[in-house]
């Protein structure tokens, strides 16, 4: 079953339901593109501020976010993704980094983990793979923006990591889940990028699958030099190899690309378009 559910509310925001029905104290999930006051061609729900659009807008859309998430704005916390590894640990004293301007975001920060009730943490996304993290024992909820290059570092394994080592959280105990991203059926990498791949995949072999897991990667119909990669099922491979139970990963079936009228996809639209944002967020009593 599809864990990521449109539900009818402007903007438009698609639920992570299996957590959100389970956790009352959890709020999690992912925008589209339409319900907010962007133009073209961002129009016209982008909450980033590094793409282009209007300033105004943009935190008008942040603001319209957060409020109907029962959040503020001052809640919005966010970082300066650059497609690495680096987490952020969020405490009430930097809730709202990154909120109202890039400058005070969490500088070159694709993670962001809390465990402060009232802290909205966000990030930002058009085809890249947003992933989930929430211990239901420590309380503890997390983002993580991982493209190929966060991918290949293993973004994934180091937000389980500092999970362990500033929170007491057990690999177990967490639940994972893979967001909307760019399918395997519309992401075509050139051999550069396989190279990383490759030199990962290795030690991923190494796993007990399933005998039906997806396959990471097959040629591409179109050109016999590039290849159709799976990052979504990379991501989930990585958080097995990190002590995540497979059963405990929800993996979205949604396509950024394919689903263009729904989703901002920097394939689909040359570069020039608006970005999604992930958010979770653990809610004050």
């Amino acid at each position: 079953m599809e864990p990521f559910v449109q539900i009818d509310r402007t903007p438009v925001q698609l639920h992570l339901e299996p957590w959100c029905s389970a956790h009352a104290q959890i709020t999690a999930g992912f925008t589209g593109r339409q319900g907010g006051a962007g133009k073209a061609p961002y129009d016209s729900f982008n909450c980033a501020l590094h793409v282009g659009d209007d300033v105004e807008d943009v935190i008008s859309n942040r603001r319209m976010l957060a409020e109907s998430l029962g959040f503020t704005l001052d809640s919005w916390t966010c970082g300066e993704q650059t497609h690495g590894k680096n987490i952020a640990v969020v405490t009430k004293e930097n809730q709202g980094y990154g909120n109202l301007d890039r400058a005070s975001a969490f500088q070159s920060t694709d993670g962001l983990l809390t465990n402060v009730p009232g802290v909205l943490l966000t990030s930002f996304y058009a085809d890249c793979v947003p992933l989930y993290f929430y211990d239901p024992l420590q309380q503890v909820a997390g983002l993580a923006h991982a493209g190929w290059k966060g991918t290949v570092a293993e973004i994934a394994g180091a937000m389980v990591s500092t999970m362990g080592e500033v929170y007491g959280s057990r690999p177990e105990d967490i639940l994972t889940a893979i967001g909307p991203s760019i399918g395997e059926c519309c992401y075509e990498v050139d051999d550069y990028v396989m190279n990383h791949v490759r030199r990962l995949e290795n030690e991923l072999s190494t796993l007990n699958l399933a005998e039906n897991a997806p396959v990471l990667y097959r040629k591409s119909d179109a050109d016999d030099s590039k290849s159709m990669l799976n990052l979504k099922e990379m991501n989930r491979r990585i958080m097995i190899k990190a002590g995540i139970l497979p059963t405990h990963i929800e993996c979205t079936t949604w396509c950024t690309s394919c689903n263009s009228d729904l989703f901002f996809s920097y394939r689909k639209e040359n570069g020039v378009t608006g970005r999604m944002t992930s958010w979770i967020g653990i809610k004050e009593s």
